[in-house]
């Protein structure tokens, strides 16, 4: 099959690497201002990885040609940071054909709603399919251009839902060699509830935040970041993503359950269970505060969630106190910016059931 993967960041890049290795024909895309990995990976034409999938894989362009990246391609993957998908959205506006499949991976809070609005899609239109899941499919990080580090591909716990829902299931199918273990969403509500990030990353981030600023992030984020009192945080925040999600009529599965399924953690819990988890073991902190573990995930996975329950009247105090914080400790006015809302994305009439069901 051939596949073209926009956005050539660690995850893109996995994702390149992961589809060659199962013999696919993969095209790797990037903007012009992000050129460093791209031309790595177009100058020994492939990708290097190590860890938890391994080796060297050859992918038939890299560059930032999108016509290039997309001619043929029979599955497109969009990825990267929230902040990204419009843009994408964007550069292909007027190009995808009708057959063709789109997976927006993670969703980051109604990522294929944003999608098919910035390419010019309507929310019913079904000839591009178009999907998202509720997060990476991996823990990686770059270690070089060129080259990867994988700490885990998820054995299970990523969950996809297309928009319609009635093309999931045809999706999976698409996909099944080399991701077994993704599961059926109900809806996009779910796979954007269930990413976690938002729940995670301003927690650690600004409970260490002295600590970020102070060493330029030299310390492990989840072996040295999580303290239990950090622990109690993450799961203040958890608690209530989950009652939005039961006022949408969809069971938000608890972070440390989904990560024990995914196989990221070994214990139930929120903080010994961050501390001593496999897959987040050396894993380092962010050099600086102004990082996408705030700019995205308050900005649009927070700001986003708490809009939501505001829709749906559910309270969100832990929430809301967090977007203010980091809105003081970054000069900036997340909740006032409001670049991912129901209202941006065209969902703010709908009713709690009309949510869940999308």
């Amino acid at each position: 099959m051939k596949i073209a993967v926009l956005g050539a960041g660690a995850g893109g890049t996995a994702i390149a690497f992961d589809c060659a290795a199962h013999g696919h024909d993969v095209r790797l895309f990037d903007f012009p201002q992000f050129p460093d990995n791209i031309a790595a990976v177009a100058g020994q034409e492939g990708i290097h990885a190590e860890g938890d999938i391994a080796g060297f894989e050859n992918v038939a362009y890299a560059g930032h040609d999108i016509d290039e990246a997309l001619r043929d391609s029979e599955l497109i993957y969009v990825v990267g940071p929230a902040y990204s998908t419009e843009p994408f959205g964007e550069a292909v506006a007027g190009k995808l054909q009708p057959g063709q499949t789109v997976i927006v991976t993670p969703s980051s809070c109604g990522g294929a709603l944003a999608f098919k609005k910035a390419a010019g899609l309507g929310i019913s239109d079904e000839t591009v399919r178009v999907a998202e899941t509720s997060t990476l499919h991996y823990a990686v990080r770059l270690a070089e251009p060129g080259r990867i580090r994988v700490f885990l591909k998820l054995k299970a716990g990523n969950l996809l839902a297309a928009l319609p829902a009635t093309e999931t299931d045809a999706v999976l199918r698409l996909i099944e060699d080399v991701y077994p273990g993704m599961e059926p969403a109900t809806s996009i509500m779910q796979t954007s509830l269930q990413n976690a990030n938002p729940i995670i990353h301003p927690a650690v981030t600004l409970t260490n935040a002295a600590r970020i600023e102070g060493t330029g992030g030299d310390f492990l984020f989840y072996e040295e970041g999580v303290s239990d009192a950090t622990g109690r945080l993450i799961e203040a925040l958890d608690r209530e993503r989950i009652t939005i999600g039961r006022k949408l009529g969809i069971r938000i599965v608890p972070d440390p359950e989904l990560g024990m399924r995914q196989g990221y953690m070994l214990a139930d819990d929120y903080g010994e269970a961050y501390r001593t988890a496999p897959g987040f073991l050396g894993i380092g902190a962010q050099p600086r505060l102004d990082h996408r573990y705030l700019n995205e995930d308050v900005g649009y996975g927070l700001v986003f969630l708490s809009r939501l329950g505001r829709q749906v009247g559910v309270e969100t105090p832990t929430i809301d106190a967090m977007i203010r914080v980091t809105s003081v400790l970054m000069a900036r006015d997340y909740a006032g910016e409001s670049v991912r809302t129901p209202e941006s994305l065209g969902i703010a009439q709908l009713s709690a059931g009309e949510l869940g069901s999308l």
